[in-house]
């Protein structure tokens, strides 16, 4: 698994990896991952007012149908780019807010009150409308036919388990970075001492990566930090700390599942995805569901979350480059550092990542 490092920027050159200037490489293709499902919001930040969001670059409208079906659409009027989430929902319309022109779910426009005939709609006043399914208690939307569908977590569809979300995370990283993180054994004693990890047992624990299709499977064993009186989040059955059995499944692109048990009846899962924003910004959201404290409030968890990923956001937000360098001889992997090196070769044999600096980066 060793590579060799890079070799650290001076003087003008560590100027530009400060400012977040990234040199050419091997990135994430964003044009690639329109074909791909992604979280866009909440299911409760979607309502009958639309609603703003981000993907992949691209503005979008998001609001509901009559009967609650999530609609996603361009964010942008087809005759002077007005913002459509400054207007206001019709029905199944969404109707512009600058000159009143009326949208259907498909992305047609449909009257436009000026003409004399409002039905009279030239063919091109339309926007791209997209792909869009609820699900988790996310809202997710695939900008083309997607290649792949989402995972399957039935935890998070059974009553019998308590579910609760929190975030999502916003930070100024691309999303590959997001995901790293979340899958990062080695840094837990470092930047989380006390809830995930010890310093005094800093050894990560052996583990296999087998790659299939887009999706990659691992497990791990390693000794539990003990529940603390603040954070009593995690199903710990003895008076010791016992051992934690995770098993991961990263969906490519950012989508983790995550299945926790500490060799007792009490289990918890993990649904992590990240929302690619732009190219270097994202926002994570997390899905968790448990079987055992059922009357503990979704605060403590979500509290919890926020701790984490408020730990991890100031180290991740210092990495330079800000996007995953996809390029294994760009940065220094060892052994443990499995599950990256991995990931890094699954998204570039799925042309999920390429070199960004050739004309055809999907051949390369």
């Amino acid at each position: 698994m060793a590579g060799s490092g890079h070799v650290p920027a001076t003087g003008d050159a560590a100027a530009g990896w400060r400012q977040g200037v990234t040199a050419p490489g091997v990135y994430a293709d964003l044009q690639a991952q329109r074909a791909c499902w992604h979280p866009v919001a909440y299911s409760g930040e979607v309502g009958d007012t639309p609603a703003h969001a981000e993907l992949l670059g691209e503005s979008l409208v998001l609001w509901r149908g009559p009967g609650g079906e999530p609609r996603a659409m361009s964010d942008l009027c087809v005759h002077r780019g007005t913002a459509l989430s400054l207007g206001r929902v019709s029905g199944d319309e969404i109707v512009c807010p600058y000159h009143g022109w009326r949208y259907g779910a498909d992305g047609r426009c449909v009257a436009i009150p000026q003409l004399e005939d409002p039905a009279r709609v030239p063919a091109q006043a339309r926007v791209p409308a997209f792909k869009v399914q609820e699900r988790y208690g996310l809202i997710w939307v695939a900008l083309q036919e997607a290649r792949w569908p989402l995972p399957e977590v039935p935890e998070l569809e059974d009553d019998s388990w308590a579910v609760v979300s929190a975030g999502p995370y916003r930070w100024q990283s691309d999303a590959a970075r997001q995901v790293e993180n979340f899958t990062d054994f080695g840094h837990f004693p470092w930047v989380h001492p006390g809830l995930l990890g010890d310093p005094a047992r800093p050894v990560v624990p052996r583990h296999e990566v087998r790659t299939d299709g887009h999706v990659l499977r691992y497990s791990i064993v390693r000794p539990e930090a003990a529940n603390t009186d603040d954070f009593p989040v995690f199903g710990n059955e003895q008076a010791t700390p016992p051992e934690r059995r995770s098993r991961y499944e990263l969906h490519l692109p950012y989508t983790i599942t995550l299945r926790l048990d500490w060799g007792g009846q009490r289990g918890m899962v993990y649904l992590f995805a990240a929302q690619p924003v732009a190219a270097n910004r994202c926002a994570g959201y997390v899905v968790i569901g448990r079987n055992y404290n059922f009357g503990q409030s979704d605060q403590v968890i979500q509290e919890f979350e926020n701790t984490i990923f408020g730990q991890d956001q100031v180290v991740v937000e210092s990495q330079r480059p800000d996007r995953v360098p996809f390029d294994l001889a760009a940065e220094l992997h060892l052994k443990f550092d499995a599950v990256a090196v991995a990931y890094r070769k699954a998204m570039r044999a799925l042309g999920l990542a390429a070199d960004l600096s050739c004309p055809d980066p999907i051949g390369q």
